[in-house]
């Protein structure tokens, strides 16, 4: 999918200007300067809610909101008509209703990532529909992370293609359809790690508190979390930790998933090492979950 500059979006009436929010520093300071630059755009903010965020992240979404008095549309799978979900009510979370409706309680892991196709990319896209939009995305001008693709399946041959040209993986995007056109606005103005952060405070919003503790925004189970991560969810919120663990329970046939690849929650809790809490920028994962 070939992006359009950000001087060619702003000046195109004919389609939607649509930012997607993840709660994460990257996408946020895009939105404060979208509407800080380009106000007279009629600007839509989308978060995709997985069910399964952290308390951290709607708190920043709200404040968002009411510091710069705009409303985000709160996208969640459970909205996608084939999943013919009758009720939304209850302590159904879209992860859940996915999980065990859908996967047949086949959790997602690295290698199979359909939590981010599922709860993130298709709700976007149904949102959309059929319309003609741009798609703001929050990549900066700094930023050239292999790990994070478009595709929740992995690397395509068009990946591999375009590193062997330009030593880079293939820009993130939101969607492959042909209707929605992604535009890289930090990359556009030159903005790096600094600007952002810059961009955030001056605003008085502020950066995601969650950053005291974690290098990501996303689901607080999320597999690519480190163990100094998985420990700050337990100081932070144990009733999530504790949530997190009952999905390893022993399946029938024997078998036991475990969101970290290296040991159970249960096994880690009872570290007597207390890791350190990740600093700079997380080198894996799926950066619509958290840009």
């Amino acid at each position: 999918m070939t992006p359009t500059s950000l001087s060619n979006a702003v000046q195109d009436p004919s389609r939607r200007h649509i930012i997607p929010l993840s709660g994460g520093k990257d996408s946020t300071a895009l939105a404060v300067y979208m509407l800080e630059r380009h106000s007279g755009l009629p600007l839509e903010f989308v978060f995709t809610d997985t069910g399964a965020e952290l308390p951290e992240t709607y708190s920043y979404l709200r404040r968002f909101e009411a510091i710069f008095g705009v409303e985000i549309n709160r996208l969640t799978a459970l909205d996608l008509p084939e999943l013919q979900v009758r009720s939304k009510g209850g302590r159904r979370s879209p992860f859940d209703v996915l999980l065990n409706e859908v996967y047949s309680g086949f959790l997602p892991n690295p290698q199979a990532r359909w939590c981010t196709r599922m709860l993130k990319i298709k709700p976007f896209e149904h949102f959309v529909g059929g319309d003609d939009a741009y798609s703001y995305i929050g990549i900066r001008a700094d930023e050239n992370r292999e790990g994070f693709r478009g595709a929740a399946a992995g690397p395509s041959p068009e990946d591999d293609e375009e590193k062997a040209e330009t030593g880079r993986a293939k820009p993130v995007v939101l969607s492959n359809r042909n209707n929605i056109l992604p535009v890289y606005p930090l990359k556009d103005i030159g903005f790096g790690l600094d600007d952002v952060r810059d961009l955030l405070l001056g605003s008085g919003l502020g950066l995601p508190p969650y950053y005291d503790w974690r290098s990501r925004s996303g689901c607080y189970f999320c597999f690519y979390q480190q163990v100094g991560e998985w420990q700050g969810l337990k100081e932070r919120h144990p009733e999530l930790f504790e949530a997190a663990k009952t999905y390893e329970a022993t399946k029938a046939n024997g078998r036991r998933f475990t969101w970290s690849q290296t040991r159970s929650l249960e096994a880690l809790e009872k570290l007597r090492e207390r890791y350190a809490t990740p600093t700079g920028e997380p080198e894996d994962g799926c950066a619509i979950c958290h840009l």
